[in-house]
C-alpha cells in the first residue's frame, strides 16, 4: 500500500520562504507523477506543481517564478521551495502521487499560513 508522509508546513510572515517534503513508500511503480495541490477554505483543491519521474514539471500560473518542486534520485521523496510567500498562498498542501499512471494517494496534508 503507498503511503505518503509530508512535512514542513508552518506560518510564515509574507515574503518568507518555506521548504515542504513528502516521502513515497510502498508499492511504487517505476512510472509515477508526484505533486502537490493545496486547498484553501472554501476553495477547490488545485495543483501547485508536478513533477514527473524523469523530471517534467509543470506548475499553477500563480506560483511560476515563486515556487520549485524537485524530486530525489531514487524518486521518492518530493520537495517544494516556496519563495516570496503571499496570504494569498495560505492552504493545506497535499501531497499527492499517481503511481504508473492510474491510482491516486494522497498525503494527510500540512498546514501552510502566510501573514501579512
Amino acid at each position: 500500500q503507498v503511503q505518503l508522509v509530508e512535512s514542513g508546513g508552518g506560518l510564515v510572515q509574507s515574503g518568507g520562504s518555506l521548504r515542504l517534503s513528502c516521502s513515497a513508500s510502498g508499492g511504487i511503480f517505476w512510472r509515477n507523477t508526484m505533486g502537490w495541490y493545496r486547498q484553501a477554505p472554501g476553495k477547490q483543491r488545485e495543483l501547485v506543481a508536478d513533477i514527473t519521474r524523469v523530471g517534467m514539471r509543470s506548475y499553477a500560473d500563480s506560483v511560476k517564478g515563486r515556487f520549485t518542486i524537485t524530486r530525489t534520485n531514487a524518486g521518492n521523496t518530493i520537495y517544494l521551495q516556496m519563495n516570496d510567500l503571499k496570504p494569498g498562498d495560505t492552504a493545506i498542501y497535499y501531497c499527492n502521487l499517481v503511481n504508473g499512471g492510474a491510482d491516486s494517494y494522497w498525503g494527510q496534508g500540512t498546514q501552510v499560513t502566510v501573514s501579512s
